[in-house]
């Protein structure tokens, strides 16, 4: 009993006594909890409802073993690892100790103040354990996995209890095509506070790692363009190149009709490659993706519903490789090449419609230091605004959890919402009224008190009437 009275002394005076109590009555089952900050509380939502981790968790379980990383990877955890070397002797004199950790939260190295390490072993905090937020709970490795830029978890905003007593801050590194994490990197503190200056020093860290990664994406996609030059002089079917993420690279004068981009543009950056805005379009590009990676040879084919296209088209896909590496895909339009896709996913079939994804069953939003668990129907639309996206709902204007309205748009595709515009995603069930402009522009009237407008964009006007059957 004394040790229990001592870790709660500890751990709010690490993270705040108004967390501790958060905590506390959150895992009994609360929603309101005030103080606790908005990435702690999405975090320890999921925690709770989705991963369904135990809080009185004591030790990080094994990690289980994965040999799938790509060379690309394997150049990220030793630009880490030597950075992480580089300050040891610094942290270690403070205390601390600096982790490595892969995309699944396994540790792969650490280094630092022996007498940490030792408490750290304690706890499993060492190589070839698990600190993802689904295995640990809410900290500071798992959670750099589920957000971007530097992530503190100071003690009581820990998941699980028996790590009230440490203090961390990690950062991911991700894909700059896919934006999926390759990497962690880590500093943790056993009963202090972390010095000031590491937040600065994890952001420079991963931008000097990021380096390579961006000079090759930018390789990847001259390649791309010249595989699609290569492809065109063969075929005369429409084409575009896409990356990884389905992003599109360049597209030909009738395939950048039916992808709504610039026709004959080259976008080699990974930051200005097009979005298409075609869910059915990236669902497909991604299982793509993962047959090619196991079988270089594969060759698939799906039908989607294209942009101004009032019926499904046929495209074909076909992986384009460099020097091993899978850096693309080449898409053909009215084309039926390969093996069928699988239903799942949000692919069509010519036989069949699409297997929709399992549903979400709350939309989370912020109040203050409010979480809002939002049922469906009560959610009238989204709006991107500047680096936050926010929801229209019956319970006034709030800020979604989700970080961006892609990922929101992907999340809802499947649960009666539709993206009209770039800014805006809406609830189908809620729009009472379609008014036409002048010019023969689309808008929304949508149903509430406010009777708000939602402009529909030129391209997804398509869309628009095949899902309101007008």
């Amino acid at each position: 009993m004394r040790d229990v009275h001592r870790l709660e002394s500890v751990s709010a005076n690490l993270g705040g006594g108004a967390v501790l109590a958060a905590w506390e009555r959150f895992v009994q089952g609360e929603d309101h909890i005030p103080g606790v900050r908005p990435l702690v509380a999405i975090s320890w939502h999921r925690c709770r409802e989705q991963y369904r981790v135990d809080p009185h968790l004591t030790e990080a379980p094994v990690a289980v073993a994965r040999t799938d990383h790509t060379p690309e990877h394997d150049v990220v955890f030793a630009e880490l690892g030597f950075r992480a070397a580089s300050v040891a002797h610094e942290v270690g004199s403070l205390g601390g100790v600096v982790t490595v950790t892969d995309a699944t939260g396994r540790i792969l190295a650490e280094w630092g103040d022996q007498a940490t390490l030792a408490k750290a072993g304690d706890a499993h905090l060492a190589p070839w354990f698990c600190w993802s937020e689904c295995a640990a709970g809410t900290n500071g490795m798992g959670t750099a996995l589920e957000a971007h830029g530097p992530v503190p978890i100071r003690g009581a905003e820990h998941w699980c209890q028996a790590f009230h007593n440490w203090v961390c801050a990690g950062i991911a590194v991700r894909d700059v095509v896919t934006r999926e994490p390759i990497a962690v990197l880590s500093i943790c503190c056993w009963r202090s506070r972390l010095p000031a200056s590491v937040g600065s020093w994890l952001a420079n860290a991963v931008t000097m790692t990021r380096y390579p990664l961006k000079r090759r994406a930018r390789d990847s996609g001259a390649e791309l363009v010249a595989a699609h030059t290569q492809a065109r002089a063969r075929s005369g079917a429409a084409l575009a190149a896409v990356d990884t993420a389905g992003k599109v690279v360049i597209a030909d004068d009738m395939a950048s009709v039916l992808l709504g981009v610039p026709a004959s543009t080259p976008a080699v950056d990974p930051t200005l490659r097009w979005n298409p805005g075609l869910p059915e379009l990236i669902a497909a590009v991604r299982y793509a993706t993962g047959q090619a990676a196991h079988h270089p040879d594969w060759v698939g084919s799906t039908q989607i519903f294209a942009h101004l296209a009032d019926e499904p088209t046929s495209i074909s896909i076909r992986p384009v490789f460099s020097s091993g590496h899978l850096i693309g895909h080449l898409v053909s339009f009215g084309t039926s090449d390969g093996a069928w896709l699988p239903q799942a996913e949000g692919c069509a079939h010519p036989r069949g419609s699409a297997h929709p994804r399992a549903q979400p069953r709350r939309l989370v939003a912020l109040r203050d230091n409010r979480m809002v668990l939002l049922r469906m129907p009560e959610v009238s639309f989204a709006e991107s605004q500047g680096n936050s996206v926010w929801l229209s709902t019956d319970q006034g204007r709030l800020r979604a959890a989700s970080p961006s309205l892609d990922k929101l748009d992907s999340e809802l595709a499947d649960v009666g919402f539709l993206r009209v515009h770039r800014r805006y995603v809406v609830n189908l069930s809620r729009i009472r009224e379609i008014e036409r402009g002048l010019k023969g522009e689309l808008s929304l009237v949508m149903d509430g008190r406010t009777n708000e407008m939602v402009p529909v964009s030129r391209r997804n006007a398509p869309a628009v009437r095949r899902a309101l059957d007008i």
